[in-house]
């Protein structure tokens, strides 16, 4: 069973930076691409990063220049270091692989 847990959200100041993890088990963790995802308050899904198995990335536009992807496969952890936050980046951050997801990590950037 895919198992993918997040953690590291919280507050932070516009301009700060956190890091989020996601373990993942259940399943050949270095074998497969993974992507991080968000939910702001009253919109859709909206996806901001994958990385693939070859180490290879890409992200969205409004987080280029701002947000690093990636993954340590010998601990089956996957990161996302968010840097220069703006308050648009609040949102519950998700990490994906394939359609499994887990429960999410809440960021909020505010003054």
């Amino acid at each position: 069973e895919v198992q993918l847990v997040e953690s590291g959200g919280g507050l932070v100041q516009p301009g700060g930076s956190l890091r989020l993890s996601c373990a993942a088990s259940g399943f050949t963790f270095s074998n497969y691409g993974m992507s991080w995802r968000r939910q702001a308050p009253g919109k859709g899904l909206e996806w901001v990063s994958t990385i693939n198995s070859d180490g290879s990335t890409r992200y969205t536009n409004s987080v280029k220049g701002r947000f690093t992807i990636s993954r340590d496969n010998n601990k089956n952890t996957l990161y996302l270091q968010l840097d220069n936050t703006k308050t648009e980046d609040t949102a519950m951050y998700y990490c994906f692989q394939g359609q499994n997801r887990g429960q999410g990590t809440q960021v909020t950037v505010s003054s």
